[in-house]
């Protein structure tokens, strides 16, 4: 294999480089991003400039070491140049494509442990090779696993999965409660603090209150900059290290004492100050990311591109026997990449629509109010549930009555007002900033590699708990969405360290060929995978939009147009997959296509579980609507929810025996049963078409026409249902198949029922 074939294979490193550093991007955004998003403490742009600007001072600040790439995980001095490109290869490839995925799936996920694990996978692959092929070193000793692989490296990062998870939920919920007693859910007007019923505080008692837990914050968010952020920036040097290690107290002392009373100044002068606390933490944490994190996205390229000019230089065209002595020292990375890497990182936050469904994901598992929830119930969650609730009652009966009304007054959300599309208010936006710095500045002068993405997500799920988000009528759903993602974390771990080591494996024996194949693969996945997710975001459900500008409106007119909007639109979307889903079972049973009505089982579900989410939308519409309108509409909207209810039971009633039929390939219906029923289907599915059409076009008036139209189909259906019964008289016919005939008829009976139920319950709502 010849230098100009190694010298493309590191020009696509760094080439999935830049896409690698989109992606992490991406993924990482939610760490610095869902705290300001969701209490909109500023203008959406304002965020981003001052999560960009945190982003590019951090990552030009960054020294770039490479460590981990270099000789973190391996130990590239037993290792050849042939060995390195391999590992190097496979971890870029299966990197990127599972960083994409998560982040398609719009899953946070550590880019910090998939890099690990994906080096070690890439690593163990080689070192087995090397091991049974009988390698030595320079002394001739036999190499052993550790001689090649770093195990307690790998051991350290799931240490701080599991320490994580645990400690930043627990101290999050913790943390929060204790903020809550403080302040309850009290909001500031002209510079003094109100209760819930209006009730002011004095100035100086509520800005002193506030100061105090500004100053708190910003010492802290400064100290986290200096420990987490800055440690290993090229002006930070070991004098100034130890100066800092040395006057630790001083520094959090004089900041605290120095910065409460600023803030309690700033806040008697009604500057919004904790407002200016979260943009702080997420400058913070944005530039420790950056700094920190890089190594994640361009240290395997930049290694790869040191291990080939040193190739290049020494190796005299040996890929096979010329190892990696020089990746065992540290390297400096050149300014202008780190410039270039921020400039990417920068461009990457402003436009990537995958950023913002990462975002999206966490501040909706967080949100103070009820919505549309992303995450269906789990077995787990729902066991969890009832665990917690029964533990709390429990709890409850040893705390004094008279405790309890107290700490309960303390979390009246009636005293709450939130920016408009805020999900949470300013104390837990600062509470979710400063304790997730804490904790990972903590972390890492314990030398303990927590990583930001959980510390972040799992304070912000812990603070949310605390602050009572998570109501009986959602807890379920909120948790099933976290156990989602921390499932996601650890499949990641693994995911990473197995596709690394059966990649690394394959590109090793299958040389050139593989090599350039994965190429082919990875590049083709992520072309996939991104026109896949600009094909979702412009098939994004109209209803989707019209409920979240119902949730935003104030003006209860609009809002209930914009719920006649949304109940018309899914109703219609309703009836459009019924009348294909009726089409398509009963041609497959017909014509004994048992894939199709297998697939058609997944889709009914789907539909009956769709239709739960937007129906408990629509009622928290419902809610958001003048008490009146509501009153005299809310027996028309739920007679027209049980007649769709109806219709996908039916189809579920029709396709369930028709699939077990065919599966078991029992005899089929005569030829001349299925032309007779044919004629119905074609009536059955003429009549949805008139509703669909009506419906879509604001022709409700049409409905008693409809009305009609099917009740006459209605009662030839049931004279045809008698003439079966008949037929199934006779020894002739197939026991079996007539009795799911006669299923089918009967239930194309219920369909134009509760279609007739439907036109009308529509039709007196709309009105």
């Amino acid at each position: 294999m010849s230098s100009i074939f190694f010298m493309g294979i590191v020009g696509f490193l760094i080439v999935l480089a830049v896409f690698d550093l989109v992606v992490g991007v991406s993924n990482d955004a939610v760490n610095f991003l869902n705290s300001a998003i969701g209490a909109k403490v500023a203008r959406f742009k304002t965020i981003l400039l001052v999560a960009a600007v945190g982003v590019f001072a951090g990552a030009a600040m960054s020294n770039g070491m490479m460590d981990v790439a270099r000789h973190g995980i391996m130990t590239p001095m037993h290792l050849s140049f042939y060995d390195v490109m391999c590992v190097f290869l496979a971890v870029m490839v299966t990197d990127v494509i599972l960083l994409d995925i998560f982040n398609t799936l719009g899953m946070p996920t550590s880019t910090t442990v998939s890099l690990v694990f994906e080096l070690m996978g890439g690593a163990f692959a080689i070192a087995i090779i090397k091991i049974l092929s009988g390698a030595t070193d320079a002394n001739g000793v036999l190499l052993s696993l550790g001689d090649i692989v770093n195990t307690e490296k790998a051991l350290s990062v799931v240490l701080g999965i599991f320490l994580s998870v645990a400690i930043a939920f627990v101290m999050g919920t913790l943390v929060q409660w204790i903020a809550r007693m403080v302040f309850s859910f009290t909001y500031r007007s002209g510079g003094a603090t109100k209760d819930a019923q209006g009730h002011k505080f004095g100035l100086v008692s509520s800005s002193i209150k506030i100061g105090v837990f500004a100053g708190i914050a910003v010492t802290s968010i400064i100290w986290f900059l200096l420990i987490k952020g800055l440690k290993d920036s090229a002006f930070m040097t070991s004098e100034l290290k130890e100066l800092i290690s040395q006057n630790t107290w001083l520094i959090l002392g004089g900041g605290l004492a120095v910065f409460s009373v600023l803030m309690t100044l700033l806040s008697a002068l009604k500057v919004p100050v904790l407002k200016f606390v979260v943009l702080l933490g997420t400058f913070a944490l944005a530039m420790a990311f950056a700094g920190n994190d890089l190594v994640n996205f361009v240290g395997v390229p930049l290694t790869g591109l040191d291990a080939y000019n040193d190739f290049i230089a020494n190796g005299n065209g040996d890929t096979q026997g010329f190892l990696m002595q020089s990746l065992m020292n540290s390297a400096q990375t050149p300014l202008l990449y780190l410039v270039l890497a921020g400039v990417v990182m920068v461009l990457a936050l402003m436009f990537s629509k995958k950023a913002q469904n990462v975002v999206k994901t966490s501040v909706d598992l967080s949100r103070q109010d009820e919505g549309d929830e992303m995450f269906g119930s789990s077995a787990t969650a729902r066991i969890l549930v009832r665990s917690a609730s029964r533990c709390a009652t429990t709890v409850s009966g040893f705390v004094p009555k008279r405790v309890s009304q107290w700490i309960d007054s303390r979390f009246n959300t009636d005293a709450m007002v939130l920016e408009d599309g805020a999900a949470f208010d300013v104390i837990r936006a600062a509470v979710n900033l400063v304790l997730a710095g804490l904790l990972v500045a903590m972390g890492t002068s314990m030398k303990l590699p927590l990583s930001t993405t959980y510390v972040t997500f799992m304070v912000a799920m812990g603070s949310s708990l605390a602050d009572r988000a998570w109501s009986r009528e959602s807890a379920v759903f909120r948790i099933t969405g976290v156990l989602n993602v921390i499932g996601g974390w650890f499949i990641t771990a693994g995911a990473a360290f197995i596709f690394c080591y059966l990649i690394t494996n394959a590109m090793f024996f299958g040389r050139s060929v593989v090599m350039v194949l994965a190429v082919i693969i990875a590049i083709t996945l992520i072309i996939r995978s991104n026109l896949k997710f600009s094909s979702k975001e412009k098939q994004q459900s109209e209803a989707d939009l019209l409920f979240r500008q119902l949730i935003r409106s104030q003006n209860k007119d609009e809002r209930w147009q914009l719920l006649k909007q949304h109940v018309r639109q899914c109703t219609a979307d309703d009836l459009d997959f019924t009348a294909h889903c009726y089409q398509s079972v009963t041609d497959a049973f017909f014509q004994e296509e048992y894939r199709a009505l297998r697939r058609a089982t997944n889709d009914i579900e789907d539909a009956r579980k769709q239709f739960k989410r937007q129906r408990r939308k629509e009622i928290i519409g419902m809610r958001k609507v003048d008490p009146i309108v509501a009153m005299e509409r809310n027996t028309w909207y739920f007679l027209t929810n049980n007649a769709v209810e109806q219709l996908l039971y039916c189809l579920k009633r029709i396709n369930d025996p028709c699939r077990e039929h065919v599966g078991n390939n029992f005899t089929p219906v005569k030829g001349d049963h299925i032309s007779e029923f044919v004629v119905f289907q074609k009536e059955v599915v003429r009549i949805f078409s008139l509703a669909l059409s009506a419906i879509r076009e604001g022709k409700l008036q049409q409905a008693e026409v409809i009305r009609q139209e099917a009740d006459k189909v209605q009662q030839r259906l049931s004279y045809y249902r008698k003439q079966v019964i008949d037929h199934m008289q006779h020894d002739t016919a197939n026991i079996e198949a007539s009795t799911v005939f006669l299923n089918i008829v009967q239930e194309s009976q219920q369909l134009l029922a509760s279609l007739r139920h439907l036109m009308r319950g529509l039709a007196k709502f709309e009105e």
